[in-house]
């Protein structure tokens, strides 16, 4: 007999906007965080140990918080906004400014990305109009999702397309990607969560599709042990898969309003690692989903 769907073990209030994004940072320190980024260009800080916001920050002049993501210091926050900014934030500090900003020249909603190179060293991809001489040499690959539904990896040191498939009939929405399996799944305004692989000359390579009950999906998230895969639905819903065979699991529903985003927490105790999905009905609801059951592939 399957298991009844979850509640959420507790929901955060406070911001005036809809909830567009959300990161976990519960490693390193006494004090499991969550970053979320609110339609009305407040990023908040809040304290799970307590379930209380602890810092607000405003620094995109009241436009939307896209994204935001704290570098592996976890002292360090970067968010991007519709003000066409990303902004570095020194966490340590107790200011209201940012430390640093750089202008992209984009209006969408492309989210960054992050990849940490090093201990020291990070790249930063987002949409802008800037344009750069290639380099020599081996450098990292980058996926990126396209307006027309294609998805393109690039190698970004010779700003050459290494392969292009496309998936969706709508715009790419998110994509999420599995460096381990070389498997990402991506998603649009359609009924369908499409998945896909990288072979070994790096060809993106189409597999299967998952029809949904609605249409519309806002973001993705596979959780760091890769078992799990949540969605973020128009329809008020987080469905949750599992991510080896993409097999429904869970229908979440709580939200009153579109779910913009979802996020897994880095907690490294299993037993505690929470799901956190953020709604234009500026809520967002903590849960605590199959940390004890067997493989949910």
């Amino acid at each position: 007999m399957s298991r009844p769907p979850p509640a959420p073990i507790y929901t955060l209030r406070g911001a005036s906007g809809a909830f567009n994004t959300l990161h976990f940072s519960c490693h390193g320190g006494d004090t499991p965080l969550l970053f979320s980024g609110s339609g009305k260009g407040a990023i908040h800080v809040w304290n799970l140990n307590n379930r209380r916001a602890e810092r607000i920050l405003e620094g995109h002049s009241g436009s939307s918080v896209i994204w935001v993501n704290t570098l592996p210091s976890a002292d360090t926050l970067i968010s991007q906004g519709r003000d066409m900014r990303v902004c570095l934030w020194n966490l340590c500090q107790g200011g209201s400014e940012p430390l640093d900003s750089l202008a992209t020249g984009s209006v969408g909603f492309c989210q960054c990305s992050l990849l940490e190179k090093g201990p020291r060293t990070c790249l930063l991809a987002f949409a802008g109009q800037q344009t750069e001489e290639p380099q020599s040499g081996p450098g990292p690959l980058l996926l990126a999702g396209y307006e027309d539904g294609s998805l393109l990896l690039w190698d970004i040191t010779q700003r050459s397309i290494l392969s292009q498939t496309k998936v969706h009939l709508e715009p790419v929405m998110c994509l999420t990607f599995d460096p381990e399996s070389l498997r990402g799944v991506s998603a649009s305004s359609e009924n369908k969560l499409a998945s896909w692989m990288l072979d070994g000359q790096n060809n993106l390579q189409p597999r299967d599709c998952v029809t949904l009950t609605n249409p519309g999906v806002s973001q993705l998230s596979i959780r760091g042990d890769a078992k799990l895969l949540a969605s973020a639905g128009w329809d008020h819903r987080v469905r949750i898969f599992g991510w080896k065979k993409l097999r429904p699991l869970a229908v979440l529903q709580y939200h009153s309003d579109m779910v913009l985003s979802v996020a897994f927490s880095d907690h490294e105790d299993p037993s505690e690692r929470l799901l956190a999905a953020g709604s234009k009905d500026q809520r967002i609801s903590l849960w605590s989903i199959y940390n004890d059951g067997p493989d949910t592939g």
